[in-house]
């Protein structure tokens, strides 16, 4: 709908992933929030979504400015790993090496400018994945807790009925939903998997490279890496200087 111009020309993107699985002081030190295993917290394991689909959406981004927070400095020591979570904890505790929390701001290269949020201290949100799209002619948003659904705003409807639409996503006109269930039978999370496998198929059956691929992956740590100076240096990073 970006491609076809239906919102115009892009000016916003604000996106949030907001978690609240480990507000508990006394939720353990597991893998996940140790710099060494994960690499960052938050912003690796949340924000790093939020930049991909915002990338593949709007396009590359320019400059990025951005600020971290560890809410909760010491947390019990695991002693028993958990195979997604955390495991058995002892009496003694290890600082937090990884951010809870990361704000950020971003130009893109077209033009647009972006705000970026990932927390895993959103209390009341289990998995709030959601991306909005602002242009010269409408908007368009996605919330991946409702993944069968696009809101979709067209600044061309008529005054007495403009507004917001929800459109369900299920018709076999729409992506993937020819292979799936009749109209109104809504697919889950599992069934983006299998999505992702049949590209792959298909990809190797016509020969051709598919998307995403190896350079979307780096050019997604380029900009997590931006983020990450911008916070430590508390300025604004330019993405072609990483």
């Amino acid at each position: 709908m970006i491609d076809q111009g239906l919102i115009g020309k892009v000016y916003h993107v604000r996106a949030v992933y907001l978690q609240d699985w480990i507000m508990d002081p006394n939720f353990p030190l597991a893998w996940r929030l140790r710099k060494e295993i994960a690499g960052s917290g938050s912003h690796g394991d949340l924000n790093a979504h939020l930049i991909d689909t915002a990338r593949f959406l709007v396009g590359e981004f320019d400059s990025v400015c951005a600020t971290f927070e560890t809410f909760i400095k010491e947390r019990p020591v695991e002693l028993e790993g958990g195979s997604l979570f955390a495991g058995k904890t002892s009496k003694e505790k290890a600082p937090a090496t990884v951010d809870d929390a990361v704000i950020s701001l971003a130009r893109f290269k077209n033009g647009a400018i972006g705000t970026f949020e990932a927390t895993r201290f959103a209390k009341g949100h289990n998995n709030a994945n959601r991306i909005e799209v602002n242009g010269s002619k409408g908007s368009i948003i996605f919330d991946f807790e409702r993944m069968n659904e696009l809101e979709y705003f067209n600044d061309d409807d008529p005054a007495d009925v403009r507004g917001f639409r929800t459109i369900p996503a299920t018709l076999p006109s729409h992506p993937y939903m020819s292979a799936y269930w009749p109209p109104g039978h809504i697919i889950g999370y599992e069934h983006t998997f299998v999505n992702a496998a049949a590209d792959f198929a298909d990809a190797f059956a016509e020969g051709k490279m598919i998307k995403p691929d190896f350079e979307d992956g780096l050019r997604n740590q380029i900009v997590l890496d931006a983020m990450s100076k911008s916070g430590e240096k508390k300025t604004w990073v330019e993405v072609s200087d990483i």
